[in-house]
């Protein structure tokens, strides 16, 4: 049976502050769950810390970093974007979830990128041919990236220029609107929503800009520290984004609605908990009192009848919460917006964090390797 630890004695056992366990949990090296007399704190796996612990006993010498690195321990990469503190996420140390009641993509880009300009992703390039979606999005940016310059020797203002383009070019692949104006609005008038809706997308997507160091954050870290053209770093973190468990979980969740809305709540529910299936979209390992990202976006609208339901049946049953692909998923359907408008609102969003990262890691002097430990020397 798993026996768990309070913060303070996992910290002692590894040596590190309170952030520094929020970063294990975050990238899946130490499960947590809520303290069953203190729903206000959480407990830690001992066996986790344990190992955790052990690992950084062996040092840190290079031979020990590859061999970890190739047999799955973490990466060890500095980054200020985005911590947890006290279960919700902050970018540069504001909370992301009250920094989304008010502020658009655009505003919240600028304070991530630490840009000395405001940020505008307007349109350049008019609309892309073909269907909008996913694949208009990564043709458009490969083509970039076959003929992108390298991001060594090219001043932060310049890139942050680039940066805006392509922001802009990933969100007229969707379907937004060519032209100028806040990027929800553009997006809402692509898809012929009123401006109740643009507000619901302008929300989501600040919820959605970053999540710290994921895999796509990663993905585009190791092109940034090579050189690469940041349509190339850009098009790497999306390209690792569009995984289904990753960045497209809201594609199971849409999954699992449609059985909800053909057999009903009662009959998908049972089914799931007589075989043991877990339920798409609902509980996080980093956040075991609920993802605030899925409540505040799910307070912003009411789901259709049946998956409001379903959701409130699930929850009940299992104790575990919405989080934000279900919100996401609930949006999409609720409001009718195109299929892949789930995974667009998501790459659009996270398109400002890749190249934050992309940006941040151009300032680490050195490089990152495939097998993870860093060799050779960068510019800042």
């Amino acid at each position: 049976m798993a026996s768990w630890i309070s913060m303070d004695e996992a910290c002692r056992q590894l040596g590190v502050r309170a952030q520094t366990v929020y970063a294990y949990v975050s990238r899946g090296k130490l499960e947590v769950m809520p303290d069953p007399a203190d729903t206000r704190r959480s407990l830690y796996r001992a066996e986790h810390v344990a190992a955790l612990a052990k690992r950084k006993q062996a040092g840190r010498k290079h031979e020990t970093l590859a061999t970890n690195t190739l047999f799955g321990a973490e990466p060890s990469i500095p980054t200020a974007l985005t911590a947890f503190f006290k279960g919700r996420p902050h970018y540069r140390g504001r909370d992301a979830v009250a920094l989304a009641d008010s502020a658009t993509l655009e505003e919240a880009a600028q304070w991530m990128w630490e840009a000395e300009q405001p940020v505008d992703f307007a349109s350049v390039g008019g609309k892309p041919a073909g269907p909008a979606g996913r694949a208009a999005a990564f043709t458009a940016l490969a083509q970039l990236a076959a003929s992108g310059h390298s991001t060594r020797g090219r001043l932060t203002r310049v890139l942050h220029q680039e940066g805006q383009v392509l922001v802009g070019l990933v969100a007229d692949a969707f379907g937004a609107r060519p032209g100028t104006g806040p990027l929800h609005q553009r997006l809402a008038r692509g898809w012929k929503q009123p401006p109740a809706v643009a507000e619901l997308l302008r929300t989501a997507m600040v919820l959605l800009l970053d999540h710290e160091l994921t895999s796509s954050a990663f993905a585009a870290r190791i092109a940034a520290s090579n050189g690469a053209s940041l349509p190339a770093c850009l098009l790497a973190g999306l390209a690792t984004l569009s995984g289904p468990l990753h960045g497209d979980a809201s594609g199971r969740v849409r999954a699992l609605f449609a059985e909800v809305e053909r057999l009903g709540e009662e009959q998908v529910v049972a089914h799931y908990l007589s075989t043991g299936q877990p339920f798409a979209g609902f509980g996080h390992f980093l956040y075991p009192d609920g993802d605030p990202r899925g409540a505040a976006l799910l307070a912003r609208f009411a789901p259709p009848p049946v998956i409001a339901r379903f959701i409130e049946r699930v929850t009940a049953l299992t104790g575990l919460q919405p989080n934000v692909d279900v919100a996401l998923a609930a949006l999409v359907a609720h409001h009718g917006l195109p299929p892949d408008a789930a995974f667009g609102i998501m790459a659009t969003a996270r398109s400002v964090g890749l190249l934050a990262h992309s940006l941040e890691q151009l300032g680490v002097t050195q490089v990152i390797r495939p097998r993870g430990r860093y060799v050779g020397a960068v510019p800042a």
